[in-house]
């Protein structure tokens, strides 16, 4: 009798937690909403979770990294759950949870060692494989471009899976495409985006795969603007939209699951800090559809992105995300 009360008490408990209301507050990163990218597919998860749940949603913006802290701190004073993104607000965070034991932190693109921060890290450099030998399969003038924000770890993954997707298609395909890549210093700069795009164009490149946040706009705008034969490679969310048939493909990076899921986790009473990874395996990192420019791309290279793809997940192919990891990668044999 007292085994079966424990469970009934036990469903109580879990049935209570579900139906309980919750209050969520997104704190941007300083590309903010707007961005078509890594803060709009974080905002896009905590709207998913209150569509689903009892989930009152807000959002505070950050405008520059000194906002982080005195942000973060307002709203973990008033949520249950704080929405944290973006690497350069680990150090603000890191200061901040420990300090509302309380309150359940959802954080991307970091690590913070707290019981109440559940981190959610991405491959980025698996997804950027793919679009980068893509890029390689599609160039006409040899070599393809790469616009970055800041050189923090998730944008460098992306810039060395890139850049190591081009190599493979070079070495299984005889080919010597070049890779032309710069930094443009910020997240939030579309018109510095698009500069170092028309650079990357007037010095051959004709695709350009931008991982820069709301900077990375004026690379889309920068291929639409150069006319046919010019492409932008679009980052995070499935960009394609922004500019039909000027955007070749995007390497998605699902920040909205995650979010729901870190948000679903507090709701349902699962929640444990530690570090989540979300690969190319477990859908958390992959390509977009190419509703537009699918019809442009060769049936053989499908194909192979395909089958470069099973070599992934099965481990056969391990894609660089570091400087060193990249100078010592070696192209597996691969058979098509």
């Amino acid at each position: 009798m007292r085994k079966y009360l424990v469970a009934f008490l036990a469903l109580v408990l879990v049935l209570g937690t579900i139906g309980m209301s919750i209050t969520v507050f997104f704190v941007t990163d300083t590309g903010g909403l707007g961005d078509k990218s890594f803060n709009d597919s974080a905002w896009a998860g905590v709207e998913m979770a209150a569509k689903k749940y009892d989930v009152t949603a807000n959002v505070i913006q950050s405008y520059e990294q000194a906002d982080y802290i005195p942000n973060l701190t307002a709203a973990a004073q008033v949520s249950d759950v704080v929405v944290a993104v973006g690497f350069m607000m680990q150090d603000a965070l890191a200061k901040v949870a420990p300090q509302f034991p309380n309150t359940k932190f959802i954080f991307i693109d970091g690590v913070v060692k707290s019981p109440n921060v559940e981190n959610f890290l991405f491959k980025e450099q698996q997804g950027a494989f793919l679009v980068g030998y893509l890029a390689a399969a599609m160039t006409k003038t040899g070599k393809v471009g790469y616009v970055g924000g800041i050189p923090i770890p998730p944008v460098l993954r992306y810039q060395y899976g890139y850049e190591a997707g081009v190599k493979t298609y070079n070495v299984l395909n005889g080919a010597n495409v070049q890779v032309l890549s710069g930094y443009v210093g910020s997240f939030d700069d579309p018109a510095a985006g698009k500069s170092m795009t028309n650079s990357q164009f007037s010095e051959g490149a004709d695709i350009v795969f931008a991982a820069a946040g709301l900077s990375g706009l004026g690379t889309i705008e920068a291929a639409k603007d150069a006319g046919k034969g010019h492409f932008a490679i679009g980052v995070d969310q499935d960009q394609d939209y922004l500019a039909p048939g000027y955007v070749l493909t995007s390497a998605m990076k699902r920040v909205n699951v995650a979010v729901f899921d870190g948000i679903k986790s507090v709701v349902e009473g699962t929640f444990k800090g530690g570090t989540i990874t979300l690969t190319l395996k477990d859908n958390g990192i992959g390509m977009s559809p190419m509703t537009y420019t699918k019809q442009l791309v060769p049936k053989p290279i499908f194909h192979q992105l395909d089958v470069l793809k099973k070599a992934i997940i099965d481990g056969k192919l391990v894609v660089p995300g570091t400087k060193e990891a990249f100078q010592a990668f070696q192209v597996p044999q691969i058979q098509f």
